[in-house]
């Protein structure tokens, strides 16, 4: 069967968008998620993104399912801005501001700048959920102790700060992703501050994996530095795709892009 899809990154990290009144119908899309996103034998993304009209005041409603093991997830900052490029180029929204409903609620941003298939947005990211307790933390793992802040963005987050990336990050990341602290999983960042307005932040998401930026990430591992005084803002967090801008004002806001790359058909053999 013919799945259409339309293909977009923020900061490198990829998704893939299917529109669901296009879908057969059809059972097992956390199957259909992992196949379409298969690198080898797919499309190739880290994440899918199933949409739908309106609803709640927003433009569009976005369902995330990572790439890895199909898992439904609450949200993604770079598929988010995604989803809201998309919804300018099929005239669903009509901006400058751009309400998408996901699975953490309504995001809303304002597009900054468009050329052709490129966006620019400034995204309001809400503020951090987190306890006192767990600001400045240490988990055991891996026969070490890592310092960590532990908090939700929309998704859940631990930050490990490090001096340095000279280890086995994604091997650590991947055994605190599952860490017993963790029931439901977390996302994992490593956070190396520069100075006082500047981190260095490696991810490694939860579902996912390793990937070039994370929007969510990327507002955990900044707000965890202000939060434990590290940084003030505004904040500059530097990723293997480039740097992306963080405020803390009454809200945290991103400014990062979002560009379509793709439009096609995936050929989906159900097992």
């Amino acid at each position: 069967m013919k799945i259409p899809f339309t293909k977009a990154h923020g900061a490198r990290n990829d998704f893939l968008l299917s529109w669901h009144a296009d879908l057969p119908e059809l059972a097992g899309l956390s199957a259909l998620a992992m196949a379409i996103c298969d690198r080898n034998t797919g499309i190739g993304a880290d994440g899918w993104l199933l949409t739908s009209g309106s609803e709640q005041g927003c433009d569009v409603r976005i369902r995330l399912f990572n790439a890895a093991d199909g898992g439904e997830v609450e949200m993604s900052g770079n598929g988010t801005r995604c989803a809201a490029a998309w919804a300018l180029a099929r005239g669903l929204a009509r901006g400058p501001e751009v309400r998408v409903l996901t699975g953490a609620g309504p995001k809303s941003m304002t597009l900054l700048e468009a050329r052709d298939t490129r966006y620019n947005f400034r995204m309001d990211m809400g503020l951090p959920v987190y306890e006192a307790s767990a600001v400045d933390t240490t988990i055991d793992a891996d026969s070490a102790v890592y310092s960590c802040t532990i908090l939700n963005v929309g998704n859940p987050q631990c930050a490990v700060f490090v001096d340095d990336f000279d280890f086995d990050w994604p091997r650590v990341g991947a055994i605190l992703e599952r860490h017993p602290r963790f029931p439901k999983r977390s996302n994992i960042s490593f956070v190396k501050r520069i100075d006082n307005n500047t981190i260095d932040v490696r991810f490694f998401e939860r579902g996912v994996g390793v990937t070039n930026s994370s929007g969510t990430g990327s507002t955990g591992a900044m707000a965890a530095s202000v939060l434990r005084k590290l940084v003030q803002s505004p904040v500059v967090v530097n990723t293997p795709a480039g740097a992306l801008q963080l405020s803390w004002e009454h809200s945290i806001y991103l400014v990062g892009p979002a560009e379509i790359t793709a439009e096609g058909h995936f050929f989906y053999q159900p097992a």
